[in-house]
């Protein structure tokens, strides 16, 4: 399952999008270190499932339905906050950054506030510049690859000169443990410029520029521009936009409490909504009230919580990944066991018919003979390019 890191600085609101995102009980406190040992919980990206456009009733085994949209799981991981040094153990550092490891791309939440200085301690709205804390972020895991990079570098460069080894897939099986792989340090070398012909030459620079491609390559970061409600918020989410990030602005808190409130049948509300309904106004007493108005101006403002936002914007726009939807059978649309449209899985834009089958399992990639379009029942062949909501069924050898 693929994983989403939630990273930043203490107390941004952190733990409370991951309670949002995945309905987990967290514990939550306004001060720095709440958070000591990771949070893992699941979360789930939208698409529209084929089940309404071919008129069948489906019954999901990896993902759910709900209302004709399909929720497929994402695993998300929230870390302890991150402060100046963490590469170096300062703070939780070493520990954060080792939660990190697989995660496939990473939400940077931020204090768009300004309401929480350097070390996440709570300070004035406006008085703290966020356009710091992408630098800073940067800054720290680059350092920390680059010290796992560097691990007896003279020695393994001096061997890959003079052995003439390949050195995007030596360097690769050295960062493996971080989900790293050939095609991300191939990118990394085209964007760093460094000389692949003698490691040994490069300088501290090279190896960080290096690193900073390796990390956008493996784990890319979005930002979720966090406590948007507050109105000193506005004018730094432009701000980090022109950064060049993708950006969401969010309101974790007002997330967590439509979704409560949906859970305890007081409000109807669906994530990423631009409104609810209060279902049981008897019910509320004044501070629910207040609250409930306050998140309503909010949602007239920006649109909705943004937190559904961000986890379809980091998989769809970041990770440019599709969802692709196997059967077995291409006129029943069912799996072996006669379940209709059965699994949905995410995978990279531009995927092949074959290396779908591989994502599956490895002997239907090795067997495989053609796919079939359930749709139109069309024969394809292995490099048939993969479209968003394709329903796929791969004819493979038998006896594989």
């Amino acid at each position: 399952m693929l994983e989403l890191g939630l990273v930043g600085k203490p107390n941004t609101g952190k733990t409370t999008f991951f309670n949002a995102a995945t309905l987990a009980n967290a514990p939550v406190a306004g001060y720095p270190f709440t958070t000591i040992d990771a949070n893992v919980g699941v979360t789930y990206v939208r698409s529209p499932c084929p089940c309404r456009e071919l008129e069948v009733t489906c019954n999901p085994q990896n993902s759910k339905c709900v209302g004709g949209v399909r929720y497929v799981p994402i695993r998300m991981i929230d870390v302890a906050g991150l402060v100046e040094g963490a590469h170096m153990g300062r703070g939780l550092g070493n520990r954060f950054l080792d939660n990190l490891r697989m995660a496939g791309a990473l939400v940077h939440i931020i204090d768009a506030a300004g309401s929480t200085d350097a070390e996440g301690k709570p300070c004035q709205p406006g008085t703290h510049d966020p356009v710091q804390d992408i630098d800073f972020l940067e800054v720290e895991i680059a350092a920390w690859l680059r010290g796992l990079l560097v691990k007896d570098w003279p020695k393994f460069a001096r061997r890959a000169k003079y052995e003439e080894l390949d050195l995007v897939k030596e360097i690769a099986v050295r960062l493996s443990g971080l989900g790293i792989k050939e095609n991300h340090v191939a990118q990394a070398f085209r964007e760093a410029g460094v000389d692949r012909s003698d490691p040994e030459r490069w300088s501290d620079d090279d190896l960080l520029r290096f690193v900073a491609e390796v990390r956008k390559a493996s784990k890319p970061i979005m930002i979720a521009a966090n406590k948007a409600d507050v109105p000193a918020a506005e004018p730094n989410i432009e701000r980090l936009r022109q950064r060049g990030y993708l950006v969401v602005p969010t309101c974790s808190e007002a997330e967590l409490i439509l979704r409560r409130a949906s859970e305890k049948g007081l409000v109807q509300y669906e994530p990423s909504s631009s409104g609810f309904e209060i279902l049981k106004p008897e019910s509320l007493n004044e501070q629910q009230r207040k609250a409930l108005e306050m998140i309503h101006v909010l949602l007239e403002k920006w649109g909705s919580t943004g937190i559904q936002q961000v986890v379809d914007k980091v998989i769809y726009e970041l990770l440019n990944l599709i969802v692709v939807y196997p059967v077995d059978d291409e006129h029943k649309l069912t799996d072996k066991k006669g379940n209709v449209l059965p699994d949905a899985y995410l995978v990279p834009k531009g995927a092949t018919a074959r290396e779908f089958a591989y994502v599956i399992h490895t002997d239907l990639g090795e067997s495989f003979i053609h796919a079939i379009d359930a749709r139109t029942k069309r024969r394809l062949g292995e490099d048939y390019a993969l479209k968003g909501g394709d329903v796929i069924r791969i004819v493979a050898a038998k006896g594989r």
